[in-house]
Order: structure tokens, then sequence, then C-alpha cells
């Protein structure tokens, strides 16, 4: 299965687990909204978040369907993940979001900006392989 048929597999799914690894090699699943665009994965979180700063640090993920707790329900596949924190970047992926999961997208983001109080949203670019 090629790059494009895998990122449509994941694609397709509700959420996804994206798993980072801490300085230590320690794996850290967390489900995730996904969406993409052509051979791209992305998603969306705070810039702060301990899954932004161990991609800053290593690149190196693991992608699975998933439920909403992170149970898996597909096989992972490997990837490079990059943080994008470019206005253009993040409308570009809040637009891809917002295509997929529509209302409750909008509903999340709403929250998001009420709540973060200041803190950066940014959005992760992941390319399988």
């Amino acid at each position: 299965m090629g790059p494009t048929a895998e990122v449509e597999r994941l694609a397709a799914s509700t959420y996804v687990s994206l798993t980072t690894f801490k300085k230590a090699g320690t794996a850290v699943p967390t489900p995730v909204w996904v969406s993409s665009d052509g051979d791209l994965l992305y998603v969306w979180t705070q810039g702060d978040s301990g899954k932004a700063k161990r991609i800053r640090n290593d690149g190196h993920v693991l992608v699975a369907p998933s439920d909403s707790r992170g149970g898996l329900q597909g096989a992972a596949v490997e990837g490079r993940a990059r943080v994008l924190d470019s206005p253009a970047d993040l409308s570009r992926v809040a637009a891809l979001h917002r295509a997929k999961y529509g209302p409750q997208f909008r509903l999340f983001d709403l929250g998001a900006k009420l709540f973060r109080r200041n803190r950066p949203l940014v959005a992760i670019e992941i390319a399988l392989g």
C-alpha cells in the first residue's frame, strides 16, 4: 500500500492515534482529529502541547486509526511530522478540518479560542513513510 492509499485510510478515520516520542524514547500516543491534503496528514493542537514539543525535538511519529479514547482500530504507520505555525498554514489546516468535521470543529475551535488564554495554536503536518 503506497503513501496515498495509507493517507486515505488514515484520513477516513474520525480520529487517529498520533504517537510521539520523548527524548528517552518513551512512546506517547494521543487521539486527535486528522485531515488530509494530497499525500499529507494534518493535526491541530496547542503550540505548547506535549506533542508539539516532542515533534519539535524529534519528528518521528506513528499514526493509526483510533477511537476518541485512543483505542487502535487499525495498523500504525511510521511518519515524519513538523510543526506549522504561520498564519497561512493555520488557516489552511483549519479550513481542511472545518470541511471534514463541519459544525463539530467550529464548536471545538470556538471553545479553544475562549479558553486557551492566548495559548497559540499550531498545525502538525505528517508525511508517511
